[in-house]
């Protein structure tokens, strides 16, 4: 199984930021330290072109990102800083879960230590996204002749609104989110399968809901392909989550998305999403915990 980073491209920002960019370096150390596949199949991405961005994205905003010609408005959106190096984590980051499509499709299961930036719409950013990195890979798979019809399981505590709203109208890309329904976005787009569950939701009430989210889009979309949103944030620590997933719960989450797709015939590229937890190790944990269990099922 091969594993795609982009933590060496550091974002600078202001002391105090809340958004845990740290957590992308400490989950690269223990997948290296665990030594969860070799040295080799532990990659740095290419960074996603002009030209397979614009797929997804208007090519007004992939120009005005790269030039730091956004709006102070835009920028607070995105709720980062511009700078050289958020444009170039950016594009690493879209081509790392392009890395992991293709490699899903030769190895069943791959992996972006980052990703999962699902609040990006065709024309802006938001909530710490500024490229919608599945609707990138999606079409990258498409163009490439890779796989015509791709679904989107999203399960971080979050809607995949930009994913959602890019996607709308395209038979070919199927979009699941599972997530709170009083959370951010307080907009939610219309996915072809929104759950939406109550603050408080518990490990039961999510698998129950997740098993026939599943069934459904699984059995809707017709894929060849499925990316997978593996988000931290529905862990009962996460500080932006609001649901009271335990470790356990997630790491059941995790074995429920790969073995339905493993058992569909669905290649599956893994991406990390969100997390917030008070204490980062936890947000590391269960991301750490999401990628030894593809490992183990890949091996």
């Amino acid at each position: 199984m091969k594993i795609f980073h982009s933590d060496t491209f550091v974002l600078p920002l202001p002391e105090g930021h809340r958004f845990p960019m740290q957590k992308y370096a400490l989950l690269r150390q223990r997948v290296s330290h665990a030594a969860l596949v070799a040295a080799s199949d532990l990659a740095i991405p290419l960074p996603a072109s002009d030209a397979d961005l614009e797929r997804a994205h208007t090519p007004d905003y992939v120009q005005r990102v790269q030039l730091g010609a956004l709006t102070p408005q835009e920028v607070r959106r995105i709720g980062f800083p511009w700078s050289l190096e958020m444009v170039e984590r950016s594009r690493r980051s879209s081509g790392a879960t392009m890395a992991a499509c293709r490699a899903a499709m030769c190895d069943g299961f791959a992996v972006n230590l980052a990703g999962g930036t699902h609040h990006a719409y065709a024309d802006h950013g938001e909530g710490y996204c500024v490229f919608n990195d599945s609707v990138v890979a999606a079409r990258a798979m498409q163009a490439e002749g890779q796989a015509r019809r791709i679904v989107i399981i999203d399960c971080d505590v979050h809607q995949g609104n930009g994913t959602a709203a890019i996607a709308a109208g395209d038979p070919t890309i199927y979009t699941f989110s599972i997530h709170g329904a009083k959370n951010f976005p307080f907009h939610k787009e219309q996915s072809d399968l929104d759950i939406a569950l109550e603050d408080g939701a518990d490990d039961s009430t999510y698998l129950q809901a997740l098993d026939r989210g599943l069934c459904q889009s699984l059995e809707e979309s017709h894929a060849e392909l499925a990316i997978y949103l593996a988000g931290a944030d529905p862990f009962a620590g996460d500080t932006l989550g609001r649901l009271k997933l335990t470790k356990p719960g997630l790491a059941a989450r995790d074995r429920m998305v790969l073995t339905y797709c493993r058992d569909a015939g669905l290649p599956v590229a893994i991406t990390m999403a969100g997390g917030y937890a008070r204490n980062i190790a936890d947000t590391v944990d269960i991301h750490f915990a999401t990628v030894r269990q593809a490992a183990e099922m890949c091996a």
